[in-house]
């Protein structure tokens, strides 16, 4: 379908609004765009692009060639929690999909997604299986977790609900995603998926993985990484501080009594277990100060918020422990990583 007779629009009643964070992202939008136009849905949809003060020609290069696309073009760097939930409140959709501008969609998307959602007999989130853009392989269809909240790519098309479905392709009801007010900014990058697929969980909603359509996701183009590709695993000293310290957050807020008071000191032992022993191998002592001591100062200076989202969470629970671990795999990932893969590459 090409941009001419694309349902995608400025239509009055979108069924679906596409919302896509950009930053410095020239070398990619423009394929994500394409995929978006080229949707064989048959129902209006309006696309959202919010950049993050780029330094690049990202949105000049949207107005130019897609006219069509509303772009909030904002002045300064305000991460990735808060570009969606400005993206969200001006989007008159029914459903939101949040897309990474490193993502392309299968031409079936938008149209899977729809009619699952239909299908669901109540509001759920959802995710499509994720495939490396660079060589064609499967990624994962949704994640489980470990205890540590570890994501752990699910392979098994049978298994429908999972831990979390991750945001470079997370189709939410706009209802379902004022439930649960958005993405915490405190996060401001990184795991804000994890909560929000946490957090629905625990007000009962399903989180679900699709196993037919998908997207290819050109990993590491944004962040640095954080995923293996190649069988190498390979990250950089930004995106692990951020990455550890945001599960941190997740965990304080998000895991129910007692497991929260049991899991939350271990969690943060074995980080700086994990810090010193990688520090030393690799010898190079930034890794422990600028990653796991960096990220559980993080933890420690956000308290405050953390206590007080915790209550707000944790008080609108409708599930009970054993429900919530459903999709907990209790071995520790990074322990499985660190066997198949090897020590991580830290840029």
């Amino acid at each position: 379908m090409g941009m001419a007779d694309s349902p995608v629009s400025s239509a009055a009643d979108p069924i679906c609004s596409i919302c896509i964070a950009n930053f410095n992202g020239i070398g990619v939008i423009e394929a994500c765009l394409r995929s978006v136009f080229d949707q064989d849905c048959g129902f209006p949809v309006e696309v959202i692009v919010h950049d993050d003060a780029s330094t690049d020609a990202s949105v000049e290069f949207v107005r130019r060639n897609y006219p069509q696309v509303v772009v909030i073009a904002s002045q300064e760097n305000v991460g990735f929690c808060v570009a969606n939930n400005r993206m969200a409140a001006a989007a008159r959709g029914q459903y939101l999909l949040l897309l990474n501008n490193d993502a392309e969609l299968f031409p079936d998307a938008l149209r899977t997604l729809h009619a699952a959602a239909v299908h669901m007999a109540r509001p759920c989130v959802l995710g499509l299986p994720q495939y490396d853009a660079s060589t064609g392989m499967l990624i994962d269809m949704g994640s489980d977790l470990d205890p540590f909240f570890n994501p752990i790519p699910n392979l098994h098309a049978r298994e429908r609900d999972v831990g979390m479905i991750i945001g470079a392709c997370l189709w939410i009801p706009q209802t379902l995603w004022r439930e649960l007010g958005g993405f915490p900014e405190w996060l401001h990058t990184l795991a804000e998926d994890m909560f929000l697929c946490a957090y629905a969980r625990l007000k009962g909603y399903p989180v679900r993985a699709l196993s037919e359509s998908g997207f290819r996701h050109w990993i590491g183009r944004s962040l640095g990484g954080g995923k293996v590709v190649s069988n190498r695993l390979a990250t950089s000293l930004v995106r692990r501080r951020l990455s550890e310290r945001n599960k941190s957050c997740v965990i304080a807020v998000c895991l129910p009594a007692p497991w929260m008071q049991l899991l939350l000191p271990l969690h943060v032992a074995l980080l700086l277990v994990e810090g010193i022993a990688l520090a030393a191998i690799k010898r190079e002592p930034a890794i422990l100060n600028e990653i796991y001591w960096g990220a559980i100062r993080g933890v420690w200076r956000m308290r405050a918020t953390l206590a007080e989202a915790r209550r707000s969470v944790q008080r609108n629970r409708t599930i009970g422990a054993a429900q919530f671990f459903a999709p907990v795999r209790w071995f520790p990932h990074k322990i499985r990583l660190l066997a198949n893969h090897g020590l991580p590459e830290i840029r």
